[in-house]
């Protein structure tokens, strides 16, 4: 008899937790938290009047946005100078220097049109100026 009811305690002391532990689960689970309302169905930490920290811009982009402001504001050939001029200073700019370059061709293109956005073309990171004009046409 004490062996059989060995068993059977250590049979619920592993069972019973388990089961305990789901149904809990499922309860939980069941109730209506925020009611019927779909649109109320919002978290506290969710809500719009947090405030939340900007995520900091790769330095690129930067660059990037502020030489298209440049080019809205000014001249694509202003824009090309002060981007080799911050490749010059900043060698880690380098390696972004094709695809900035291309970015202000298709810019221009649809600021200044092809032939006027071409004839700003210089040899500012191999020429992607003049490829991303050419790209941004066809």
């Amino acid at each position: 008899m004490t062996h059989t009811a060995r068993r059977i305690g250590r049979s619920l002391a592993l069972v019973l937790p388990v089961v305990l532990v789901l149904s809990g689960t499922l309860a939980v689970s069941a109730v209506p938290w925020a009611g019927q309302d779909a649109e109320g169905q919002m978290l506290t930490a969710s809500a719009s009047d947090v405030s939340t920290r900007a995520k900091s811009r790769a330095p690129q982009d930067v660059l990037r946005d502020r030489l298209l402001a440049e080019l809205q504001e000014k001249d694509p050939g202003v824009a090309l100078t002060h981007l080799q001029r911050e490749v010059e200073n900043r060698p880690s700019l380098a390696e972004h220097c094709v695809s900035i370059a291309r970015a202000l061709g298709r810019a221009a293109v649809e600021h200044y049109g092809p032939a006027r956005a071409q004839a700003f073309s210089r040899p500012v990171c191999d020429t992607s100026y003049a490829t991303g004009v050419m790209r941004a046409t066809g």
